[in-house]
């Protein structure tokens, strides 16, 4: 009997697949790829098209590419190559030897379009850019013919052999492809094909002056790599007439292009040309900022490969563009941590407790359960002393009803140790409280009493002789609305940016995170879920808000259930 575990939800890509294996096309294989352009780092909604392609290829026996589209080296770098090849081994795929860059075909790509020239459907023109984009028309009216658009494959042969040669200047020369003027879809208005551009490539040095366009390359590349199906995000459906014109034109092997709605989530915005703004204006710290969209950037703040893979198969794959709460995000990083983070005691704003009737010498050791979660991660000892720190807001000085926690004349709980009952309250000479005087029950240790008394109010603390100071770096949204894109007249995106997204706070951990490991998962009691930052040295840990305890997008389901 199948495990329903195993049971992976459907859509229509995967109804597309299984259509095509059971008419026995493509032999049948799945052939799959991920063709990322390395001029940036990978967000979150490339995670969903990185599981996407490689959960099909997995779950139908297939291949899965991993291709650069490095066709434009002005905005290219190794950098960008390195941080994508990281984030889709850190997701947890392996492309083997399946490692491919447009780069590789250059040469074929300049094969064929030579002979579109030939067979007359391509030629060079000379209008300016300006020029080109005036003539080409608007969605009411159709675009004119370049005056240079009859010429005879010859002459465009030789033109084109020049161009590939250095002897034109950037810009002063493009080959298009001879298809439509007058088309309702300005795609196929006579697209470029190949631009000059004398700059240094990543790969090929010096070798081209003149670049493929991606529409023209992209095609080229699912031809010759042998993609059965050619995996796009929404915005590439105009621009399908254009991939089955060149394959038809040039009669090489023909993928199937498919389409599905790309990932827009709430509180962020996903062009990597605003991104890279973020990090050139210094909005974020980098490409890897904790607040950006990044899969860097989610991976440092602390978020799990499970997290995410879990996060793409609940939003699942649909052709209907919607924008997903990015609360739902965060509800399966919380799921997933729930299970793997120890529980450990941090005071991020601290408040001094002295327990009046502790002996000032007498020090113990606390047993800690690691995570109630999972017994198999044992228990841990905490120091108690005399003077703990408590958060401040775990006290009220007069407090309304149905407050459980410390206030005066009234008992708390501290988790795993003792109750304690406040008695006075310390002011400065500004009456700020900056000390509470209480007592303790030596016989509730652990939380239990000899005559059956509870209390309800429960906190965390740390003893303040063994305390450990800590950076904890409490991270917000970055930007202040749910949907930075829809602004107003007048604004640029980065005017919704939050200046407060990003609070650095000194917090008193316990003696047990002095040297912690970098990208280690611990619940801070009744804060939230953080993460080990790779900032943090021997005796002086640094701590990155991952989420909060507080599950909003659960809350909004049952509500709407």
């Amino acid at each position: 009997m199948e495990n329903n575990e195993d049971i992976k939800p459907s859509n229509f890509i995967k109804n597309i697949i299984r259509k095509d294996l059971a008419e026995g096309k493509n032999d049948g294989r799945v052939h799959t790829r991920f063709p990322p352009e390395p001029n940036g780092y990978l967000h979150i909604g490339h995670a969903k098209s990185i599981c996407l392609n490689f959960g099909v290829a997995e779950e139908f026996g297939g291949r899965c590419n991993l291709r650069f589209d490095d066709t434009n080296p002005l905005k290219e770098s190794v950098e960008y190559v390195n941080s994508i090849k990281e984030d889709v081994k850190w997701l947890g795929f392996d492309w083997g030897e399946k490692e491919f860059y447009a780069s590789d075909y250059f040469e074929k790509f300049y094969e064929c379009a030579v002979q579109l020239v030939k067979d007359g459907n391509a030629y060079v023109d000379h209008q300016s850019p300006d020029e080109i984009k005036e003539n080409r028309g608007t969605l009411q009216e159709p675009g004119k013919n370049s005056p240079f658009r009859d010429r005879t494959p010859q002459e465009n042969e030789k033109l084109l052999e020049q161009m590939k040669d250095g002897k034109f200047a950037d810009g002063e020369c493009v080959l298009r492809a001879k298809i439509d003027m007058s088309s309702p879809n300005i795609n196929m208005r006579d697209p470029i094909i190949y631009r000059i551009s004398h700059t240094k490539h990543h790969r090929t040095d010096e070798k081209w002056c003149i670049y493929p366009m991606y529409d023209f390359a992209h095609g080229l590349e699912d031809s010759i790599e042998g993609v059965t199906h050619s995996i796009c995000t929404l915005e590439f459906e105009d621009h399908r007439p254009l991939y089955d014109w060149f394959l038809e034109k040039l009669g090489v092997f023909h993928p199937q292009q498919i389409e599905f709605a790309r990932l827009n989530l709430t509180y962020t915005v996903m062009s990597k040309r605003k991104l890279l703004t973020l990090v050139q204006e210094g909005y974020v710290s980098g490409w890897d900022d904790p607040r950006m969209p990044t899969i860097a950037g989610l991976r440092r703040r602390g978020y799990t490969p499970e997290s995410i893979r879990n996060f793409s198969e609940m939003i699942g794959v649909s052709k209907a563009n919607s924008k997903v709460d990015f609360a739902q995000l965060e509800y399966c990083i919380r799921e997933d941590l729930n299970k793997k983070a120890q529980r450990v005691m941090v005071v991020t704003d601290p408040l001094k407790v002295v327990i009046t009737n502790y002996p000032e010498d007498k020090e113990e050791m606390l047993d800690a359960e690691n995570n109630p979660e999972n017994e198999a991660d044992g228990t841990r000892q905490m120091p108690f002393s005399r003077v703990v720190y408590i958060e401040k807001d775990d006290f009220m000085e007069n407090p309304p009803k149905k407050y459980f926690r410390l206030s005066p004349g009234n008992e708390m709980r501290l988790k795993h140790a003792y109750y304690i009952k406040c008695e006075d309250v310390i002011k400065d000479e500004n009456g700020e409280i900056v000390e509470l005087h209480c007592t303790y029950d030596p016989k509730s240790r652990g939380g239990w009493t000899d005559d059956g008394r509870r209390v309800k109010g429960t906190a965390h603390w740390v003893s303040v002789k063994h305390a450990i100071k800590a950076e904890v770096r409490m991270y917000e949204h970055l930007f202040t609305i749910d949907n930075p894109d829809r602004r107003k007249k007048g604004e640029v995106f980065t005017d919704n940016v939050d200046p407060e997204s990003l609070k650095v706070v000194t917090a008193y951990a316990e003696p047990f995170l002095s040297e912690v490991q970098p990208m280690t998962h611990y619940q801070f009691l009744r804060i939230g879920y953080f993460t080990s930052d790779k900032d943090s040295k021997p005796g002086k840990p640094v701590f990155n808000k991952t989420v909060g305890l507080k599950d909003t997008w659960a809350k909004k389901q049952a509500s709407s259930g």
